[in-house]
């Protein structure tokens, strides 16, 4: 019933932030995310099926491992729900449709690449490459020629590698390759839209921590994060941006 799957729409989000939780905190450390199951990273107690309800869980424990009583990072719940409350809002705009579970499956990967950059200032091949042969493979199901996936990809991550190699190190290979991923996904005149509005986003965030003084000129910053935030907002509304830039220029 079409009422009703917006709700296991939310739910499915849920689960399947659960396993982004798991991809976040192994990816990093080169740990399995299959095996072995879902454990206390203090005390490595096995966590019950019952403790391990996304949401719920977190709330009845009260934020708790059962066995030790190590705190558990509000990371969990919040990656959770974040990541179910995208998967409605990729139904708000394609409803019913293919494009809901194909997107759903970006935003999850640019949940789980924004949350690892935060934490470890890298972004992994396994996400990123695997993200790229996706969008490759299922680019019959998308709005967006082969053509132009490809020249997205191309241009997405030869932008960036270009600035890579002119600042010799001043860009990563983590979003070289998120950004061609990104590309392949929206094609080549969102992928521009997305690295401006990662740039202008991650320029006015810079600016405000150092005049918080919170980071130095020298301090990285993750740029990962701000390249998932333009991707998500280039996936929504970048055609009606670009529309309203072109008519601008008319």
């Amino acid at each position: 019933m079409p009422y009703l799957f917006p709700f296991f729409l939310f739910l499915c989000g849920l689960l399947v932030g659960s396993f982004a939780n798991v991809c976040i905190y192994r990816l990093p450390r080169g740990q399995s995310i299959i095996w072995p199951p879902s454990h206390c990273p203090s005390c490595q107690a096995p966590v019950k099926p019952y403790d391990n309800i996304p949401l719920l869980s977190f709330l009845l424990l009260r934020g708790r491992c059962r066995a030790c009583r190590h705190p558990i990072s509000w990371r969990y719940p919040l990656v959770e729900a974040l990541n179910a409350l995208l998967y409605l809002l990729v139904y708000s705009y394609y409803g019913f449709h293919l494009l809901t579970g194909i997107y759903a499956l970006l935003l999850t990967i640019l949940l789980i690449v924004t949350f690892i950059d935060l934490e470890h200032k890298i972004i992994p091949d396994r996400i990123t490459l695997s993200g790229l042969l996706a969008g490759l493979l299922l680019n019959p199901l998308l709005p967006v020629s082969f053509f132009d996936a490809l020249l997205g990809g191309l241009i997405g991550g030869g932008i960036f590698l270009l600035v890579a190699l002119l600042s010799r190190g001043g860009m990563g290979g983590g979003d070289i390759k998120l950004m061609a991923m990104l590309g392949v996904f929206l094609g080549w005149q969102r992928a521009l839209l997305t690295i401006f509005l990662g740039v202008s986003s991650g320029a006015l965030v810079g600016i405000v921590l150092m005049l918080l003084r919170k980071k130095g000129r020298k301090d990285q910053v993750p740029f990962g994060p701000f390249l998932a935030l333009g991707g998500m907002v280039a996936l929504f509304w970048g055609e009606a941006i670009i529309a309203w830039y072109l008519s601008l220029h008319a």
